[in-house]
């Protein structure tokens, strides 16, 4: 099967382009910028800005089935004021992904797969209230919608994502993992709340099995590990060799603010995923993936 991942030069689309190629897919990478990471490269490119591109021009035709994995969050949100949220997700979600789902579509894709959040399934209350909630939820309801008898549709929303492909830099993982060796001057404590997690290769599985048979018109919701920040974060410092027990605080915390938690300031989202059998990925990764990442990127 020719498969496009949309977003394939980052680490959710990257590394679910890898684990389909491993498994017999023809796989082209679409992204804005060529990728990085050397296992990455390896891959066919094609440049594509699924916003401001007219998608319609043929670059999509050829291909069999669609993985895409570029919706927009909060690090792509200009901070200057020069747009407001709700303005910025409605163009970048609301509009313009559903646009590229019309033309792939069109183009003769049969199958495709949306990576989510988990947010409009485990924070149902804050769709209305938030504005990058509600644009995934917007989002994810109208190209599910699309779902036909020639256009099979289907989600994957997922919590918190962590994984590594190697040359590719995260930097929300490298302060992680410097923070936790005690290489950052920021104060140690741990934020109320916590919520569930799962591996970036935990995802790329659920990927090959929705591509494979997901029903069309389903949102999957995806996790793996339920964890309090504070559990979370214990286990970055337990594996960078700097044990800690960390106070909870309600103060904001340096890399884990605030502004991140849509589910609201200090919010506990657990919950045990669905459909794992069904999607048949691992289970139980976290810690594993942590340690993976300390050594990576130096911590330990």
């Amino acid at each position: 099967m020719n498969v496009l991942v949309v977003g394939g030069s980052g680490l959710i689309g990257g590394d679910a382009a890898l684990y389909l190629k491993s498994h017999g897919h023809n796989v082209t990478i679409m992204a804005r910028n060529k990728p990085t990471a050397p296992a990455l490269t390896a891959l066919p490119f094609l440049q594509g800005d699924y916003v401001n591109d007219d998608m319609g021009d043929g670059r999509l035709k050829g291909f069999d089935a669609i993985v895409f994995a570029a919706a927009a969050d909060i690090r792509q949100l200009p901070m200057d004021g020069s747009v407001t949220p709700d303005d910025f997700y409605r163009e970048v979600n609301d509009n313009a992904v559903p646009r590229f789902f019309a033309a792939a579509r069109e183009a003769g894709v049969r199958r495709a797969v949306y990576i989510g959040t988990f947010y409009p399934q485990v924070a149902a209350h804050r769709i209305g209230e938030c504005p990058y909630v509600t644009s995934r939820s917007t989002t994810d309801a109208a190209v599910r919608t699309m779902s036909s008898d020639s256009f099979t549709v289907c989600s994957l929303n997922l919590p918190f994502v962590m994984g590594h492909i190697p040359g590719l830099d995260i930097p929300h993982i490298g302060a992680l993992v410097a923070y936790a060796s005690g290489a950052l001057e920021l104060p140690v404590f741990a934020p109320k709340g916590g919520t569930n997690h799962i591996s970036s290769h935990s995802v790329a599985q659920a990927t090959l099995a929705a591509l494979d048979h997901g029903e069309s018109g389903r949102a999957y919701l995806l996790g793996d590990e339920n964890y309090s920040w504070k559990e979370y974060l214990e286990l970055w410092f337990e594996a960078a060799g700097n044990p800690q027990t960390l106070e909870v605080r309600e103060d904001d915390h340096p890399l884990l603010p605030n502004v991140i938690m849509f589910a609201g300031a200090g919010a506990t989202v657990s919950y045990e995923p669905e459909a794992v059998d069904e999607l048949g990925y691992d289970r139980h990764q976290i810690k594993a993936t942590i340690n993976t990442l300390i050594s990576a990127y130096g911590g330990k």
